[in-house]
């Protein structure tokens, strides 16, 4: 954990909220405008990094914000369990048609973690639900490092070391992990994509076996690894190999889309680009915006038959599930994506913002990869380039490039995460801008964190 003050905390004030730091009270944060955010001093920062990948239109952007009003003032709220409303009837209709119906069902939810437990509780029930039920299937097979959230079931399935180390007496037994499709330390020198999608096939069908194959109730992955890895993607063929292992042993394959999706890596859904449909795929983050709490499961088909033939009803349930103000947010967010042509905006300006990192810090003997999709790009810090050896936890190079970039004279967010490695080792950053930023942003942005690495580094390496 880190120890050091932050650039942007005050560490005498009092609050009676629980930050997440209870020593230091962050600098308020008072408006905020297209890429940038304004602080109660007077600081205007560029948000380069949408606070964790979230802020896909940006900050105060006025057709989302009059949907917001305009529910709010027809209804507010209404219990799931006695009414439906138009607009999320509407939402849910929009995203079952932007899959091509292969998806067919919403679920909607306040935040990721609550969508990943949905994810789960309805993977074990699909089982339940079959004409010839299969009640033994209680297994999770996910990925090492990993985030899937921070509830009990959520974290159970993640695998970032230092998020799970205090819960691990409570979390499920259940679960298992198999490598990452991380190329940049995983492949083999020499080893081709093909073959390297061979063996980590061959890990997972191996886990399948060991746990039994008919215990399994299905497989979790992020299609881009966000904040364990630092926009870590694929390589071309894996999840249509990881999909066919669990269609094997008729597992459901599950895509976490949280962070990667809603048009973040460059088309709606992550999956789109990677020739696989999830049977079911959590979404989040840029579904709202930022502008409500809002997030969903997306369900595919065959589980809806499942349960539409079973019981009829999933036995799952949230006070505020499918509420009329966050299905209004994320609606208007959709609609000003899909109107104002903004997946393609990603896609360019997602090309050249991976140019100019590539040109500007690419060489840097202290940054080993740089990688994503999209606008959504990370980038890693290694201490020694040839061998990809990364720093000692505490040189706190991922806080101090954070940190570094609050400060007067870069005014930038970055997003900074550690354990990259192995879930204590290993330091990254992530850039996701909003889908509407400019090339002339993109050049602040790239700029800024030149200068940032620059006096990071030059600290770091000095005697």
């Amino acid at each position: 954990m880190n120890t050091q003050p932050k650039a942007g905390s005050e560490p005498t004030a009092h609050s009676a909220v629980l930050h997440r730091d209870t020593r230091f009270v962050p600098r308020k944060a008072v408006g905020g405008k297209g890429s940038y955010l304004f602080l109660e001093d007077g600081t205007k920062l560029l948000d380069s990094t949408g606070g964790a990948a979230v802020s896909c239109l940006g900050h105060g952007h006025d057709k989302v914000k009059q949907a917001i009003v305009d529910q709010t003032n027809q209804i507010s709220y209404c219990h799931t369990a006695f009414f439906g409303t138009e607009v999320s009837e509407e939402l849910a209709n929009f995203l079952v048609d932007s899959t091509g119906g292969k998806l067919s069902k919403l679920y909607v939810v306040s935040s990721g973690s609550e969508a990943v437990e949905a994810a789960l509780k309805l993977s074990r029930q699909y089982f339940l639900e079959l004409p010839t039920s299969q009640p033994q299937r209680t297994r999770f097979i996910a990925r090492k490092p990993s985030y899937h959230g921070t509830t009990l079931g959520a974290l159970g399935v993640g695998g970032h070391v230092i998020r799970r180390q205090p819960f691990e007496p409570l979390l499920s037994q259940n679960i298992s992990h198999v490598s990452p499709c991380y190329a940049y330390r995983g492949k083999k020198d020499g080893e081709s994509d093909a073959d390297y999608v061979a063996r980590l096939a061959e890990e997972l069908d191996a886990e399948f076996q060991r746990v039994g194959p008919d215990t399994v109730c299905a497989f979790i992955a992020e299609p881009v690894v966000g904040a364990a890895l630092g926009c870590v993607p694929a390589v071309p063929g894996y999840f249509p190999a990881m999909k066919a292992v669990c269609e094997k042993y008729g597992a459901l394959f599950i895509l976490d889309e949280i962070m990667s999706g809603m048009g973040r890596s460059g088309t709606l859904h992550a999956w789109e680009q990677e020739g696989v449909v999830p049977d079911l795929q959590t979404i989040g983050k840029g579904l709202g915006g930022g502008y409500a709490p809002v997030s969903g499961l997306l369900i595919g088909e065959k589980v809806v038959d499942a349960l539409e033939k079973g019981t009829g009803a999933f036995r799952h349930g949230h006070t505020y599930q499918g509420h009329p103000v966050s299905c209004a947010a994320a609606l208007a967010v959709q609609k000003v994506i899909k109107e104002e042509n903004l997946l393609e905006n990603v896609r360019n300006m997602g090309a050249y913002l991976e140019s100019q990192l590539k040109i500007h810090l690419g060489s840097h003997p202290h940054i080993g990869d740089i990688r994503g999709k999209g606008l959504f790009w990370g980038i890693e810090f290694v201490k020694d380039k040839a061998t990809k050896e990364p720093f000692s936890p505490e040189k706190f190079v991922a806080f101090r490039i954070q940190e570094t970039g609050m400060k007067p004279a870069y005014c930038i967010c970055l997003y900074g995460s550690s354990g990259t490695v192995d879930g204590t080792r290993g330091d990254h950053a992530i850039l996701a801008p909003p889908y509407n930023v400019t090339k002339e942003e993109i050049d602040i942005i790239v700029g800024t964190t030149v200068k940032v690495v620059a006096e990071v580094f030059a600290g770091i390496d000095a005697p």
